[in-house]
């Protein structure tokens, strides 16, 4: 009977500490033997150092936001004009976005590679999550950052009909 006790109340003990309290630990919270706590991971997106990045930094700019991967041929043979694309909307107040889910390590490799003059994001969710079922899939964000459009498939970013679909977004 009293191992039963000892084990019930082990148990219980146990529990109790393991407990999640549901309040999120920041970076200046320490614990007991001064060692930092760190956030809880809340970004989809990070740079490739590991730096969250939330699509609301870019308030007040128009994003684009293209979905690719470095074993997707269409996504790799659009990027020529999608970096001629980036070059005339920047002054337009458009920042382009280029986001995988491959490793960062494999993103860097291919930036290096290619020496594409990107701004390459790693995405920390899964496709999926976002509806995403091809790739390239692009969405584009207005000023707000509501997602006005969405473009599934390789597309010729430098085109007067995509410029100017891109100048129209509000």
């Amino acid at each position: 009977m009293k191992s039963k006790l000892y084990t019930l109340a082990v148990i219980l003990i146990f529990s109790l500490s393991c407990k999640d309290s549901g309040k999120e630990i920041t970076k200046e919270q320490v614990n007991g033997v001064g060692i930092a706590k760190t956030e809880k991971a809340t970004s989809l997106y990070v740079d490739l150092e590991g730096n969250p990045i939330a699509l609301s930094d870019y308030k007040g700019k128009r994003i684009l936001l293209n979905f690719w991967a470095t074993w997707c041929r269409p996504c790799i043979e659009e990027m020529p004009a999608l970096l001629k694309a980036q070059s005339r909307l920047e002054k337009e107040g458009y920042v382009f976005l280029l986001a995988s889910d491959q490793s960062t390590e494999t993103i860097k490799k291919f930036k290096a590679k290619k020496n594409f003059d990107f701004n390459f994001i790693k995405f920390t969710g899964s496709l999926a999550q976002l509806k995403i079922q091809a790739l390239p899939t692009t969405f584009i964000y207005n000023e707000k950052g509501e997602k006005v459009d969405e473009i599934t498939g390789g597309v010729e970013w430098d085109s007067q009909e995509i410029i100017g679909r891109l100048l129209k977004v509000e």
